[in-house]
């Protein structure tokens, strides 16, 4: 009878390990599937700050030809009209960043499904030993 109650729990035992060895194999796949979401996710915010720099390279351009041209050519509508196109430039790639800085907060890079199951499953393994 005693051999009996030690297969099991051996066999217990064993069972545990194996599902527990699955259970960390399952959560390093999702860990890694949201890695991959997140990087995916800064990627793309890293190319609208790139759009952002390059609308603001664009907006200094144009800031800078309305400025002599209106300095130069006072009332002259051709430098105003110019000025007016560098402005609306210059709020596109500061909309453009901030939104690109926003997605790259620390905050929305981390991977909290993988953190939540992984705790859950701990307490899971915890409760079971």
């Amino acid at each position: 009878m005693a051999d009996t109650i030690d297969r099991s729990a051996s066999s217990l035992l064993g069972d545990l390990v194996s599902q527990v060895t699955e259970l960390f194999r399952k959560e390093i796949m999702l860990l890694r599937a949201e890695l991959g979401e997140k990087a995916t996710q800064a990627v793309t915010a890293c190319g609208l700050i790139v759009a952002a720099v390059v609308l603001a390279l664009t907006a200094l351009n144009v800031l800078a030809a309305a400025l002599v041209v209106a300095l130069e050519n006072l009332g002259i509508p051709g430098g105003w009209a110019a000025l007016i196109v560098g402005v609306i430039l210059a709020a596109i790639a500061w909309a453009l960043a901030s939104k690109g800085i926003s997605a790259l907060k620390a905050s929305n890079l981390a991977p909290e499904r993988a953190a939540r199951a992984a705790s859950r499953d701990a307490a899971l393994v915890k409760g079971k030993m």
